[in-house]
């Protein structure tokens, strides 16, 4: 349980993406080189998505190139296809992430296909990319549960696991879109998973909408799982579960691994900078609260 965690920050991405109110392409590299100040040097920043469907994550390209300046850092960015990969090729991406659901139900609504069929879109281009010499990073949507089909069973995730970890992915972030999950579920869930794909090569992404996150995190640390997708401030939700919120706060994610003697390589007050910085370009306070405490300490403090 003491071993390293490494985080993978998502705001910028799966945060800003379901964010009404929309951010600059200057503001978002602005807060992609805070959190990489504050030691996240793992950073999803973006989405070579259409505009149309995700306006949020329009100019992308504008983002990933902006931040190319930064050094000792990995930008991820999500591509849904081939013309995605090219787009986010010709900007410079060096790893591109994928993503599949477990759930027939959600795949349909969020990608327009069976599951099987977003697989076979994988194919090409994944195919290309190891040609490429790109890194690819696998996602898997409602692993404990969809708006749609209820629970999810934990073979059904093992089962898509394999597959997009036998097609070359390096990494597979396994996602908790709704947030419904509870720390035993995840449990079996991640041991299911690990008899398929070894548990150094998997990523917990669960959203906190029941307020269970960071219990299931620690349920996926006892299991020797050490890698954390987290949003800063607690940013973003999902479309298609009323009442969602976003991914886990990656300040609470932080404040409890620091806790239990975990290195996070995390500087909390920089974090802290950048997620009240974000929140002021959207209006409104963090969800954090973590986020919330630490600004409340400090305000007190310079009164």
């Amino acid at each position: 349980m003491s071993d390293p965690v490494r985080i993978i920050e998502m705001g910028p991405r799966d945060g800003l993406q379901n964010e009404k109110t929309p951010v600059s392409v200057e503001a978002r590299i602005a807060f992609i080189e805070a959190l990489v100040a504050a030691g996240l040097d793992t950073v999803e920043v973006g989405a070579f998505v259409s505009p149309k469907a995700i306006p949020q994550m329009a100019s992308s390209d504008a983002v990933l190139r902006g931040v190319a300046h930064v050094t000792g850092a990995e930008f991820h960015v999500l591509v849904p296809n081939e013309k995605g990969y090219d787009a986010a090729r010709a900007a410079g991406a060096k790893v591109v992430s994928v993503f599949a659901a477990a759930s027939e139900g959600f795949s349909r609504a969020n990608i327009n296909c069976t599951v099987a069929e977003s697989i076979e879109r994988f194919k090409p281009m994944l195919a290309r990319a190891r040609a490429d010499g790109v890194k690819v990073r696998g996602y898997i949507s409602c692993v404990l549960g969809c708006p749609f089909d209820g629970d999810i069973k934990p073979t059904a995730v093992a089962d898509l696991a394999s597959t997009l970890w036998d097609l070359g992915c390096y990494e597979i972030s396994l996602g908790d879109t709704i947030g419904v999950g509870t720390p035993d579920k995840a449990k079996a869930m991640l041991r299911a998973v690990a008899a398929n794909v070894p548990a150094a090569k998997l990523a917990m992404h669960f959203h906190d909408t029941y307020g269970q996150a960071l219990a299931n995190l620690y349920a996926g640390l006892a299991e020797g799982v050490r890698v954390i997708d987290a949003a800063a401030g607690g940013l973003g939700g999902c479309p298609y579960a009323p009442g969602a919120t976003g991914n886990v706060a990656t300040e609470e994610v932080v404040y409890m691994l620091e806790g239990m003697g975990v290195t996070t390589g995390v500087d909390m007050e920089k974090l802290l900078a950048a997620t009240n910085t974000m929140s002021g370009v959207l209006g409104k306070p963090p969800v954090s609260r973590v986020a919330t405490a630490l600004n409340a300490k400090k305000k007190r403090a310079a009164s």
